[in-house]
């Protein structure tokens, strides 16, 4: 998912757009937390087969840069290759859906998915990708900006 700093999420309350942030979050058991320490981009749904088939529907994440994400508790985290191109975060115990990130030398940004974050969030969705793929279970009438692919 491609960097987008616009829409910088203020998810500790105190800093402002471009201003570095502190949010936390993890998974269902507890057995993966972290916390960031930098800037979100806005949320991007992702309605891709290999998105859909890890999370059950489609996919809302965040991202931030790699430096800013630390894990404050990861003896449960797993990652998975789903493709020659990317891997996905997972907590091996309770099987939640966490981080996404390319495996592209110099790519250094994770996406976050947005449900593990510790609300508030103060983010939004911005786009919507993959849309060609989507299942037909649903439609898309939220007025957010659509693509068949990466934006």
């Amino acid at each position: 998912m491609a960097a987008d700093t616009g829409g910088t999420a203020a998810a500790a309350g105190k800093a402002g757009p471009g201003e570095a942030v502190v949010a936390t979050g993890g998974c269902l058991c507890g057995g993966v937390r972290y916390r960031i320490d930098g800037p979100l981009r806005p949320v991007t749904t992702c309605h891709c087969s290999q998105c859909r088939r890890t999370s059950g529907h489609f996919v809302a994440a965040t991202e931030a840069a790699s430096a800013d994400l630390v894990l404050t508790s990861s003896e449960t985290l797993r990652w998975y290759t789903s493709s020659p191109e990317a891997e996905r975060g997972f907590c091996a115990r309770c099987g939640g859906n966490l981080f996404w990130r390319p495996l592209k030398a110099g790519r250094n940004r994770t996406s976050i998915m947005a449900g593990t974050l510790d609300p508030p969030t103060h983010l939004t969705i911005a786009r919507h990708i993959f849309v060609a793929d989507k299942s037909d279970y649903y439609t898309l009438q939220d007025g957010v900006p659509q693509s068949t692919g990466w934006p």
